[in-house]
């Protein structure tokens, strides 16, 4: 695996498909001056954009563009660096890469095809980026909203990786702190105390915790809320879904089983992207098509954040309505109560019947006029979490929130152990050894071979 991180790389880095510029990167930790007078006719001062053609075998020109060179280790991977920036049709493209490997070959340079992410990869392993700031770059890329950009700006300039460096660094004078008792078991008590180390290991377990919220509302901004509108057939779950997208996504009409199948759209609410997916309405399967889609639908309610359970209010009352909605009711006791909100539909159309209490934290609303509408977005937004965006907030990802979770738990056990008359030092010790392996997580200070491959591949080819 060694001897591959040592081959160079090229790539087109630009996105496929026709633009004004397009560009080929190559990256080596070998000298390239041969491949760049051959494919340029001169040699490049460091980068110092240079206008020239880029030549074929036979010395015609493929295309005439800016050519930079980016001496190690002064460039995005810590390696010699060549950009090619041409005209962005897909051809002209084509034939520049086919000339770098032809050229590679030729040179006997072992030049290869770069994996996804490999660029990426190749700045963490030379120190360019930690993990973070390196997962930061695709977050930016991917990012699908304005507030999710802005806080991947922030990872890849180092938020993120400051907050859990503060955390480590303290981490490592408290285990240093522990590890030295060790040594000295006649004193190790009175050393601890007058070390204060309970009152470093709990102002410690207090930041852990203020960077973990902050963690996990950057995790939202990232991953987004899976939200799905369930209910009987006519609740509105298509016109909601209409709504909020504000586009008529889903057919909607009198007719029930209109919705045969999930149909998904993507919003944001205050920066937070939703995933909001309207299903089959679920009853009794009239034919085999419908009993796939109402299959579907219980399949999107299990791996859903937040369960918009649909009611209608015109309704509301009749017997067999209710009977229906109480064989949902039933089959939802198997998911968490906390991810389902209670949503009557129709409020345009009716009031609450007379005789009929609704749920104290039942909301009210109308698709047809919008009555209602702030409510529920504020309502999904509270119940995964979320806060108004902090200034300074950086995006995150589910195994940052994972792996500070895990740091968390040590610590407790850590904390559990050191109260204990007389703490069990060498437990203690361990425990935040496991802290520090879980934080070190982050960062890529630990990280195994498996996980970078994971993370990597992700990527787009020529990042």
């Amino acid at each position: 695996m060694l001897s591959r991180h040592q081959d160079p790389i090229v790539a087109i880095a630009t996105a496929p498909g026709r633009g004004a510029v397009g560009i080929v990167r190559v990256s080596s930790p070998q000298d390239m001056t041969p491949l760049v007078q051959a494919l340029c006719g001169r040699t490049l001062k460091p980068r110092e954009a240079s206008y020239l053609p880029f030549r074929a075998e036979g010395g015609d020109p493929i295309d005439h563009g800016l050519a930079l060179l980016f001496p190690a280790p002064h460039s995005y991977t810590g390696e010699h660096v060549l950009e090619l920036q041409a005209h962005g049709g897909p051809v002209v493209l084509q034939l520049l890469l086919a000339r770098c490997m032809a050229l590679g070959a030729t040179l006997k340079l072992r030049l290869r095809l770069a994996e996804p992410g490999e660029f990426t990869q190749r700045a963490f392993l030379n120190g360019k980026l930690d993990l973070a700031q390196a997962e930061a770059v695709s977050d930016l890329i991917d990012a699908s909203t304005e507030a999710a950009a802005r806080s991947a700006s922030r990872a890849l300039a180092g938020a993120l990786s400051t907050e859990v460096g503060e955390l480590r660094d303290a981490l490592i004078k408290l285990r240093m702190l522990v590890e030295a008792t060790l040594d000295f078991p006649e004193e190790e008590i009175d050393f601890l105390q007058q070390a204060d180390a309970l009152g470093r290991l709990a102002r410690l377990r207090e930041r852990l915790d203020a960077v973990l919220a902050r963690t996990r509302q950057g995790a939202l901004l990232r991953e987004g809320i899976k939200v799905v509108l369930a209910g009987q057939p006519n609740v509105g779950k298509s016109s909601l879904l209409n709504a909020l997208a504000g586009a008529e996504l889903a057919i909607v009409t009198p007719i029930p089983g209109t919705t045969r199948d999930k149909v998904s759209q993507t919003i944001q609410i205050e920066g937070v992207p939703l995933h909001i997916s309207d299903t089959a309405g679920l009853r009794e399967a009239t034919d085999e098509v419908e009993r796939i889609g109402v299959a579907r639908s219980w399949d999107a309610i299990e791996e859903a954040d937040v369960v918009l359970f649909l009611h209608d209010l015109t309704r509301v009352g009749l017997p067999e309505y209710e009977a229906e909605d109480a064989d949902i009711r039933a089959r939802l006791s198997t998911v968490d109560p906390a991810r389902i909100v209670q949503v009557f539909n129709k409020a345009d159309s009716t009031a609450v019947p007379e005789g009929q209490v609704l749920p104290d934290e039942a909301l009210k609303l109308s698709a047809k006029t919008g009555l209602g509408l702030n409510e529920l977005r504020q309502s999904l937004l509270q119940h995964v979490g979320w806060q108004s965006t902090p200034e300074g907030l950086f995006i995150a990802r589910e195994r940052h929130v994972q792996a500070l979770g895990r740091t968390r738990e040590h610590l407790a056990l850590a904390m559990a152990v050191a109260t204990q008359a007389p703490p069990a030092l060498d437990l203690l010790a361990e425990e935040l050894r496991l802290s520090h392996d879980a934080l070190g997580e982050i960062t890529g200070t630990f990280s195994a071979d498996e996980l970078l491959g994971e993370i990597f591949s992700k990527f787009c080819i020529g990042k």
